[in-house]
């Protein structure tokens, strides 16, 4: 497997750069860089800058924000756009949109890990315009059309 470099660079001094929890980890945990707790309540949005941002490889890989899954599960802490996708061009702060989907406040601590960021790669296809696609068993067969198994 192909060694890369994440070059990570502090854009705030107490900003904490990401690290895998353990060897087995996929992701990063990302921090929040800021100077006073934020209380985010039921139904709320947040954006919580980490304080850093990065400059990867080339663009055959992104980085992929996904929410912590102890703070999912635990307290309906999830990332308000889904996945937070990082172009292999941004060089800005990389912040973490957060919803609350709970019926209660959580309250996020300076420095408590937000998110995690897992550097994976892109495939960029050469895109053409097609006036049929290639046939298969499922076809246009949407939502919940191979059946509830």
């Amino acid at each position: 497997m192909e060694n890369i470099q994440l070059k990570i660079k502090r854009l705030k001094a107490d900003a904490k750069i990401p690290g895998r929890a353990t060897d087995g980890s996929a992701g990063m945990d990302l921090y929040a860089c800021i100077p006073q707790s934020v209380t985010l309540a039921p139904g709320g949005l947040a954006l919580i800058p980490t304080g850093i941002a990065i400059e990867l490889p080339d663009n055959s890989c992104a980085a992929f924000l996904y929410a912590r899954s102890g703070l999912g599960v635990k307290h309906g802490i999830c990332l308000s756009n889904g996945v937070g996708v990082i172009d292999s061009d941004y060089r800005g702060e990389i912040c973490v949109g957060l919803c609350n989907v709970s019926d209660k406040p959580y309250v996020i601590e300076p420095n408590e890990r937000v998110a995690q960021m897992v550097i994976a790669p892109v495939l960029i296809p050469e895109v053409i315009e097609a006036e049929e696609l290639g046939d298969t068993e499922r076809g246009a067969g949407g939502f919940g059309s191979t059946g509830k198994k």
